[in-house]
Formats: C-alpha cells, sequence, structure tokens
C-alpha cells in the first residue's frame, strides 16, 4: 500500500514539475514580451478571477475526493457518485448567478480592479468561471478515485495548451494591455479543453450524475469552511492588488506605471519563484489526502500517525533543499529569467518564508482530511490579520517589502496553529527534532553558498553562476541530510540493485 502512494506521489510530481516548468518558462516569455506593466494587468485580472472561482467551487474537490474516501471505506459506490453530482450543483448554482452579473454589470465593477483598464480584460475570463468549476469538481472525483494519472495528464495538457496558445497570440505584441488581453484569451482556451476531457474521463470510466440528496448536506457542511478559507485567500490577494500599487502611489510617491510594475515584479515574478515547492508540495497533497481521509474514518490510527509524519517531514525536506538556493541563487535566477535584479532582491531577502509556507499548505490538507475544516479556516484568518495590517501601516516604510513581511507573519503564525493542533488530533507524532535539525543545515547550506557564489559572482556570468553553485550547494544540502541520519540512500540502493536484476536478465 505504502509503495503505491509512494509511486503514484512521485508520478503525480514528475507531472507536475513539468506543468510547471512550461508555466515557469511562459511566464519568462511573457515577461520579456508584455513587460512589467503588461504582467502586473494580467496579474491584477487572475488575482480577482480567482476570488470568484475560489467562491464557487475551491472547497468542492477536496470535500468531494474526502466524500469519496468515505464511501470507500464504507463500500457506498452510490455515494460516490451522489458527492460528484452534488458538487456539480452546487458549484453551478454559484457561478452561473455571479457570470451573468459580472458580464452585464460588468461597468459597475470597476472597483475591484486598481487600473480601469483591467475590466475588459477580466470579462474574457467569465465563461471559465462556469465550465473550470465543473471541472475542479470531476478533478476531485480523480483524486477520490485515485486515479492520478489522467488527473496528471489533464493539467499537464491544459498547461501546455495555454503557453503555447499564449507564446502565438502574443508574439510581436508590443502594447502591454493588448499583451494582457491575448494572454487571457489563452487562459480561457485551456479551461475549455480541461472541462472538456474531464468530462470524456469521468463517463468513460463509469462515472454518472445520480440524486445527490444524500450527500449535499455533509458536502456543505465540509466545504463551506474550506471555501471560506481560500475565498479569504483570493480576497486577501485581491485587496493587495488593490492596496498596494494605490499605497505605492499615494505613501511613497511613485506613478501608476512605475506603482505597476513594483507590483508586477512582486507577484508576477518574485512570489511565483517563492511559491515554486507549493507545486511538490501539492503533488504530495493530492496523493496522500485520500489514503490519509481512509485510513482516519477506517480509525486506523497508527497509519494516520505514519501518513502524518512523514508528510510534515517530506514537506519540511522541501523547504531544507530550496531555501539555500534561492537565497544564494535568487539573483541569478531573476537576471537570467526575468532581467530584473529587483526580482533577485526580493526573492533573496524573503527565502525564509518557503519553511513556513511548506508546512502551512501540507498541514492544511492534512487537517481537512481529518475533518478540521473549521479549525483551519480560524488559524487562517488569525495570519491573514497580520498580513493585511503589514499592507496597510508598513508599505509607507517598507514599500513593496511590507507585503512580504506580512505573508512570512501569515504564514509563521498558521504553520504554528496548525501544528499545534496536529499534535492534539494525533497524539505521539515527532516532527520537531527534524524541523530544528533541518533549519540548522538550511542556514549551514546558505553560508556555505553565500561564501562560494561571493567568489564566484566577480568572475562569472549568472549562468555559470547557476551550474557552478547549484550542484554544490545541493551537494552540501545533501550530504549535511544524510551524516545527520535525515535521509536515507536506499530508496537509490533498491533502484540501481532493480537496474542490475534487468540486465543480467537481459
Amino acid at each position: 500500500m505504502k509503495n503505491n502512494i509512494y509511486r503514484s506521489a512521485a508520478q503525480v510530481t514528475a507531472f507536475s514539475t513539468v506543468e510547471k516548468g512550461l508555466s515557469f518558462v511562459y511566464r519568462i516569455i511573457l515577461t520579456r514580451i508584455i513587460g512589467a506593466e503588461g504582467i502586473g494587468i494580467y496579474q491584477i485580472c487572475l488575482t480577482v478571477f480567482s476570488v470568484f472561482l475560489t467562491v464557487a467551487s475551491s472547497g468542492i474537490p477536496v470535500t468531494v475526493s474526502r466524500l469519496m474516501a468515505k464511501s470507500n471505506a464504507k463500500n457506498d459506490i452510490s455515494g460516490k457518485h451522489a458527492a460528484v453530482t452534488a458538487g456539480v450543483i452546487c458549484t453551478l448554482a454559484v457561478t452561473v448567478p455571479i457570470a451573468l452579473i459580472l458580464f452585464f454589470g460588468r461597468n459597475a465593477f470597476g472597483f475591484l480592479f486598481s487600473d480601469v483598464r483591467c475590466v475588459q480584460i477580466f470579462v474574457i475570463l467569465l465563461p471559465g468561471l462556469v465550465i473550470t468549476s465543473i471541472y475542479a469538481v470531476i478533478r476531485g472525483s480523480f483524486w477520490g478515485n485515485k486515479q492520478f494519472l489522467p488527473y496528471s495528464i489533464i493539467e499537464l495538457v491544459e498547461d501546455a495548451i495555454m503557453v503555447f496558445a499564449g507564446i502565438a497570440l502574443i508574439w510581436g505584441v508590443t502594447d502591454p494591455v493588448i499583451g494582457a488581453r491575448n494572454a487571457t484569451f489563452a487562459v480561457l482556451i485551456s479551461y475549455t479543453f480541461s472541462f472538456i476531457a474531464s468530462l470524456f474521463w469521468y463517463f468513460k470510466k463509469g462515472g454518472k450524475f445520480v440524486n445527490p440528496k444524500k450527500q449535499l448536506k455533509p458536502l456543505l457542511s465540509s466545504a463551506t469552511p474550506i471555501t471560506a478559507m481560500r475565498t479569504a485567500t483570493s480576497l486577501l490577494n485581491s485587496a493587495v492588488s488593490v492596496l498596494m500599487p494605490a499605497l505605492l502611489i499615494s505613501a511613497c510617491g511613485y506613478t501608476s506605471s512605475e506603482a505597476l510594475a513594483i507590483y508586477g515584479v512582486a507577484m508576477g515574478m518574485a512570489v511565483p519563484l517563492l511559491f515554486a515547492p507549493s507545486a511538490l508540495i501539492g503533488s504530495i497533497a493530492v496523493v496522500v489526502a485520500p489514503e490519509l481521509s481512509e485510513n482516519y474514518y477506517r480509525k486506523r490510527e497508527n497509519a494516520v500517525r505514519y501518513d502524518v509524519e512523514k508528510t510534515v517531514k517530506a514537506a519540511t525536506f522541501i523547504a531544507t533543499v530550496l531555501i539555500p538556493i534561492l537565497f544564494v541563487l535568487g539573483n541569478a535566477l531573476s537576471v537570467l529569467l526575468f532581467d530584473n535584479e529587483f526580482c533577485g532582491e526580493l526573492v533573496r531577502n524573503c527565502s525564509f518564508i518557503v519553511l513556513p509556507l511548506c508546512i502551512s499548505l501540507i498541514t492544511n490538507t492534512i487537517l481537512n482530511s481529518m475533518n478540521c475544516e473549521k479549525l483551519t479556516l480560524l488559524n487562517f484568518c488569525i495570519g491573514a490579520v497580520a498580513m493585511i495590517t503589514s499592507v496597510l501601516f508598513l508599505t509607507r516604510y517598507l514599500g513593496v517589502y511590507a507585503y512580504a513581511l506580512g505573508l512570512g507573519l501569515s504564514q509563521i503564525i498558521c504553520a504554528t496553529l496548525n501544528l499545534r493542533l496536529l499534535r492534539k488530533k494525533c497524539a505521539g507524532i515527532a516532527y520537531i527534532k527534524y524541523t530544528v535539525r533541518s533549519i540548522m543545515v538550511a542556514v549551514a547550506a546558505c553560508l556555505f553558498g553565500w561564501l562560494l557564489n561571493g567568489i564566484i559572482s566577480h568572475y562569472l556570468a549568472p549562468i555559470w553562476q547557476l551550474l557552478i553553485c547549484m550542484p554544490l550547494i545541493l551537494g552540501f544540502t545533501f550530504g549535511a541530510l544524510y551524516c545527520l541520519e535525515m535521509v536515507s540512500s536506499r530508496p537509490f540502493k533498491k533502484l540501481f540493485a532493480k537496474g542490475k536484476k534487468k540486465q543480467s536478465k537481459a
């Protein structure tokens, strides 16, 4: 059973890595063609859109997956179909009215954007609100049925379609507004593909829509707090997209274009680099959540404890490996990818955020799988207060770093409260010693990399800094983790042994 989990996690991670790599390359191309101002407009539209998409469906896929895991524990096949049907009905009941209101009343909703040029671009995404929310429910059914391969393929192809369509539509464009508009069309095209492909696969594998009555109440009860938390996240990001440029103009003296460009660098360049681990965390969460839910409802306490402990340690390990890379090579990465030194400064100075971010993301998933949605919502709200307070009161003194400080505080608060709750829900889990050692390794690797790159950067271009320093920093980090017995060479020995067996058979 555990081998299946690891195999599925590796599979989802591999597909997700390729997918995020495509998106990252696309982000670089977008930045270089439509510029920081165009990225700022594009990012604002997507941020506001994500608020409505979150309201409509963010909590439903996770809940559908959990209800299907619960039905699996009871061998209730009809309950699985009812959960999917209830999810589709609920999401349509929200998205269709919202899309119609926003389309016909678009001139009245200019206050949602810090730049009026965003309104007409945002309207392009409205059909995607309906079809993507349905796809989100079907995606949850894939998770619940542990059909990770079709889910991974659809996600990868969706992203590839967005990238290729986007490049075709923005190529040769010089106006940032037209570039942002064309890039938005590419997003809608990719949404349409995933909607059609997911429904085809769902019905092909025996999925059906049935009477949802018995699953409506548990779905709404569980999905509402998750949706509320993710809606609050989107609202928070949307508020920042309005407040930050406005505060940079009024409190820091920047022009509108300068403020949009700074916001574009922070949210469109630096934040994606800092949030890179979320792709790996998401892959782990997708695979572990259904299994964890099923074990929880079957009351397999030892299995639950094992899954929780290993998952938290995996998130900590990912952060430990990536923090030194971002701290030491953030500037080289940013110059090479975006030709922007300010982005590099932001990434370097904010790399510490990665550890609490990883822990916060994975513990939210774990606790939601254990029916603790309301408590994770409360923990998030406490962290969100720190975020918005920092932006409102410190932008005058720190500029865009007020957002970075608020983000760090919110993730630290959320991660700490979630871990405290996990210790109550799952007594006996051991992660503190591992986390402390991980922090020590990350600090030592940062120091090693800083000294090494301090010498190399005087003589070599960014690309050579990356090619030389990154393997050495990774080698130092893995070596330290191995010496502290925090990683094992056993998986590699097994892989090597399998390779030798295949060669001997041949």
